[in-house]
């Protein structure tokens, strides 16, 4: 994940948190001073962002020797150690909030999106997450999610046709709004639909969509959709669901739940960075 646009993103963390320097850093520590340190989980945790969190040391200072002690992905105890960092000690203390904030950030996106995937497991239904993500770090954060063992929805309006219920409000009509998305997207483009009602659900069926995604239903009214496309369309699931509900409905006949909470409401993971205290000699 280290692209122009992570590295973009460092850059601009950097420059947020340290463009004015680090007068701390800088008073108590000659640039001689040397320390070893290391991020370890404050409790049990999928971990994201190692790489990134790397990079952050080595643009402060390359001088700074990174040791990655584990992959993104893996599932951390807490206390385990998931990167070590040596070198000047000034650069850093001067990388380490940002650091910990790619870090915990994407750590929190992955460790929720394990526990979301765990709740289906064996229903044959995918989690997926949706566009709901902070601004500029959208692929970081879809990133996290596949570490998490969920899935991506579309990463941008350009990747595939979705018409939602504004869509079908200015066009007129939800056929009307199919046909048109019809004669324009490429061939191969699938066409999805949002449904909210079980009249939508029948006339996105009579238009032809292969995707239909049904909006703010109860299980009950799921089911009852389900019956009613009887494997006419892909079925996607979203809104109102809870990870509390979420197996209400993993039902037989859905194929993705869609929820935006993977990414707009995960909590940041407790990681911090340790600097072993050095004990004076007598």
């Amino acid at each position: 994940m280290l692209t122009p646009r992570t590295q973009h993103l460092i850059d601009l963390a950097l420059e947020e948190d340290a463009g004015l320097g680090d007068i701390t850093s800088r008073a108590i520590f000659p640039a001689a001073h040397h320390s070893a340190a290391f991020i370890e989980a404050g409790h049990d945790l999928v971990v994201c962002g190692l790489a990134i969190a790397g990079r952050v040391f080595t643009r402060v200072d390359p001088a700074l020797q990174v040791k990655l002690t584990a992959k993104d992905g893996d599932r951390i105890k807490k206390g385990g150690i998931v990167l070590r960092v040596s070198g000047p000690t000034g650069a850093l203390l001067t990388a380490e909030r940002t650091a910990l904030n790619f870090i915990q950030r994407l750590s929190g996106i992955a460790t929720q999106a394990r526990k979301y995937a765990a709740a289906v497991d064996g229903t044959g239904v995918r989690i997926v997450d949706t566009r709901k993500t902070t601004p500029g770090w959208r692929a970081l954060e879809k990133y996290a999610v596949r570490c998490g063992g969920c899935y991506n929805h579309r990463s941008s309006l350009g990747e595939h046709v979705l018409i939602k219920d504004n869509h079908i409000a200015a066009a007129g009509s939800l056929t009307k709004a199919v046909q048109l998305c019809r004669q324009a997207a490429p061939h191969g483009a699938k066409i999805e639909v949002e449904a909210k009602t079980m009249a939508e659900v029948k006339e996105a069926v009579r238009a032809g969509a292969e995707v239909i995604l049904l909006d703010n239903m109860s299980p009950v009214q799921v089911a009852s959709a389900v019956t009613t496309i009887a494997g006419a369309a892909i079925i996607e699931v979203s809104g109102g669901v809870r990870y509390e509900t979420l197996h209400d409905y993993a039902q037989p006949g859905v194929d993705v739940i869609s929820i935006g909470a993977l990414t707009h409401s995960a909590v940041a993971a407790d990681l911090s960075l340790t600097l072993p205290v050095k004990r004076r000699r007598r």
